[in-house]
């Protein structure tokens, strides 16, 4: 039998599977939805919505890196038993359209979370991941996370309508957090006695824009697209300059360049971690969104000074 058709087969029959799973569900009275996030932002502002009301799912697996992952067709298949996708949107998830295509679910309520909310454009290296121009990594804005959060508090009030009162109950506390991590960013850095940080891809732009930082990227919106020589030695040159005492590195991706560089110019490297993804260890340890962007915040004062 042809690869093409096995596969289109396979979906097929997954997909019976998936619905036959769902009216099981329903029967045996857990009629909760399922919702389905594409990465691991989206799926903890879901999880901090929904809680137990919802049965959640992440899509990029843990320790996958989200830039370049490829959904199967076991997922594909699975999506028929879902109620709600959550994604981030601005081609962060070039692979959703195809996805959602292929996985048909009419009753699907689907959110591209960014939806609405005020983008930057990334105009540097690497700015051709993203066919629209626009830097996805969003939610590391704790402002503009609130948003997104809202936006999935909708999405879950429209497919589970009798839990409403509840997903506005939890989406007001998670946004209560929020503006205290906010706030805790804006005291500190803007004691900070140096605004550079260079790291290892620009997914930091929302951070800095929101604190008045400015962010130096090695690679651009995605961290496989690696700079040309004479884009290391621009750097190296930039980091002597500025006397620049620190480079960024991140846990989904490798640490070479970034070793590279700081080797290079005599600085020391720590991680800051874009949270578009956590290891499976960060998981089994208890991190979440609001506790590693507490991290973060502690790094930043570390190394760029009070």
């Amino acid at each position: 039998m042809p690869a093409v058709l096995i596969l289109t087969v396979s979906v097929i029959m997954a997909g019976c599977t998936g619905t036959v799973n769902k009216q099981s569900r329903i029967a045996d009275g857990q009629n909760k939805p399922v919702v389905y996030a594409s990465i691991y932002p989206m799926y903890d502002f879901a999880k901090n919505i929904g809680r137990e009301k919802i049965i959640l799912r992440q899509v990029v697996p843990a320790g996958a890196q989200p830039h370049d992952w490829e959904p199967t067709a076991r997922l594909m298949a699975d999506m028929q038993e879902a109620d709600v996708f959550i994604y981030n949107g601005v081609d962060m998830e070039p692979w959703v359209n195809n996805m959602l295509s292929s996985a048909a679910n009419d009753g699907l309520v689907v959110v591209e979370a960014s939806r609405n909310i005020p983008l930057l454009k990334f105009e540097g290296h690497g700015s051709r991941h993203s066919h629209s121009g626009y830097d996805p990594h969003v939610w590391l804005d704790p402002i503009r996370a609130e948003l997104q959060a809202e936006n999935i508090m909708d999405a879950l009030t429209r497919a589970d309508p009798e839990n409403k009162t509840y997903y506005e109950n939890n989406f007001r506390e998670f946004s209560d957090r929020l503006k205290v991590l906010d706030a805790n960013y804006r005291r500190a850095l803007g004691r900070a006695k140096t605004k550079d940080i260079v790291v290892t891809h620009a997914a930091f732009g929302y951070l800095a824009d929101r604190y008045g930082l400015n962010q130096i990227p090695v690679s651009g919106l995605n961290p496989q697209e690696e700079p040309s020589a004479a884009e290391l030695v621009r750097l190296a040159q930039l980091l002597r300059t500025r006397k620049i005492g620190y480079v960024f590195f991140e846990t989904l991706a490798s640490p070479k360049l970034a070793e590279v560089l700081a080797r290079e110019v005599g600085a020391h490297i720590k991680v800051l971690n874009p949270l578009g993804g956590l290891t499976q260890q960060e998981l089994d340890e208890g991190w979440d969104y609001l506790s590693i962007m507490e991290k973060n915040l502690e790094t930043l004062i570390e190394t760029l000074g009070e």
